[in-house]
């Protein structure tokens, strides 16, 4: 990326429009969501907003994108690697639970199984920066965890999926199908626990 094309991509506009199309895209979804909306949520107008980007599979996921990896940096500041396994892999099983059963993960994920057809590029972008991105980041770690002894896994690829599929228990498929759509806090820390809990009894040393 050229150094003006990182200028452009800062600045409070750029964070006004990513806010505004993510309010918008929660509302009326991808195909629903219109430009003059969005530069009416955004408070630009839509020369500003076509500056940026003058797509909006483009706007879109540049939302996904930026939401994922605030969910990662989330996670990761509230990890301290010297910790015990057990509490890592609890906080990092707590976040992603949390965030896989949000509005907004769910509509994205609602928004990329309708635009698959038409639109595979959302889908592939969104995968590369949610869960591409966070199995790469739960790999680094499980390598540290083997080298230290606390963990006993020879495929660490499939183990951090398998973490990762753990927490997508009971809550992820009933937000899928619309079943509930609010859980407490007391349900998802149910949900992490029992994943760390599973994990640990295959993989602890």
């Amino acid at each position: 990326m050229t150094q003006a094309a990182t200028i452009l991509r800062t600045g409070r506009k750029f964070d006004q429009v990513l806010r505004g199309a993510r309010d918008v895209f929660m509302s009326d979804g991808f195909e629903g969501a219109n430009v003059d909306d969005i530069a009416r949520a955004a408070g630009v107008s839509k020369a500003t907003l076509y500056s940026y980007f003058p797509d909006k599979r483009l706007l879109f996921v540049e939302v996904a994108q930026t939401e994922c990896q605030l969910m990662a940096e989330r996670i990761l500041a509230m990890v301290d690697e010297t910790r015990p396994v057990r509490e890592v892999l609890t906080i990092t099983a707590t976040q992603l639970v949390a965030f896989l059963t949000s509005d907004f993960a769910q509509q994205v994920f609602r928004i990329c199984l309708a635009e698959r057809e038409r639109f595979p590029e959302l889908a592939r972008a969104f995968y590369a920066a949610g869960p591409e991105n966070g199995q790469r980041q739960i790999c680094e770690y499980l390598e540290k965890a083997v080298e230290k002894g606390e963990l006993v896994i020879h495929d660490i690829p499939m183990a951090a999926e398998q973490f990762s599929e753990l927490c997508k228990t009971r809550l992820w498929t009933r937000a899928v199908f619309g079943i509930q759509t609010r859980f407490t806090q007391a349900e998802i820390d149910e949900v992490a626990l029992a994943a760390v809990d599973t994990f640990l009894a295959r993989y602890g040393a």
